[in-house]
């Protein structure tokens, strides 16, 4: 069987309980031998720079994916200069491992506007994807990519947290500890992240 990778990306500012929850499951339902954790260095579609420096952010992801060893944090991204464009980290990729099962894990959200992203078509033709369903948002592609889009489904128990609701909490002081990995926490108390 050929090597399979996943490939989760994203801010990862800070990384949280529902990112780790998303590379398990693809892990473990899809049977991939590695995930590849892409901190951006500007996701386009997010409004505003990271909060964190990307040093943090990546030390952050090596942090809340600890514990997993099949987990490697790619710093790629965060290394290139301007945008982090998802199609120039997929032909990276697969000029690098050109004969891998090359799947990019995402949530509901990110999928209903996959459309958005840059050179998607070529994308799609790049690597699989896999989606993370949650019960509000429908697993389903946009439209105009259903022809090209190869797509699974994974389930995993609902985590309702996110990364700005815990930048918010942080700020106002509050120790939003259910939602990070309890090192992610630690590392953002020594460095006094996120705080006013």
């Amino acid at each position: 069987m050929p090597f399979a990778m996943g490939i989760l990306g994203g801010s990862f500012d800070p990384p949280h309980a529902g990112h780790v929850a998303a590379a398990v499951a693809a892990h473990d339902q899809l049977g991939l031998d590695e995930v590849r954790i892409l901190p951006a260095g500007q996701a386009p579609l997010r409004s505003g720079a990271p909060v964190a420096a990307a040093a943090d952010r990546a030390a952050m992801c090596r942090l809340a994916f600890a514990d997993h060893p099949w987990a490697v944090v790619d710093e790629r991204e965060i290394r290139r200069a301007g945008m982090s464009w998802s199609v120039e980290t997929a032909r990276e990729l697969a000029k690098e491992f050109p004969a891998a099962r090359r799947v990019w894990i995402l949530g509901a959200d990110q999928l209903a506007r996959l459309d958005r992203w840059k050179d998607v078509v070529e994308l799609c033709g790049l690597l699989e994807f896999a989606v993370l369903s949650r019960d509000d948002l429908p697993a389903a592609p946009p439209a105009s990519l259903a022809a090209v889009i190869r797509l699974t489904v994974l389930t995993a128990p609902a985590v309702r947290v996110s990364s700005t609701a815990l930048r918010e909490a942080l700020r106002r002081g509050d120790s939003p500890r259910n939602g990070l990995p309890l090192a992610v926490a630690r590392h953002i108390d020594e460095r006094s992240l996120y705080q006013a």
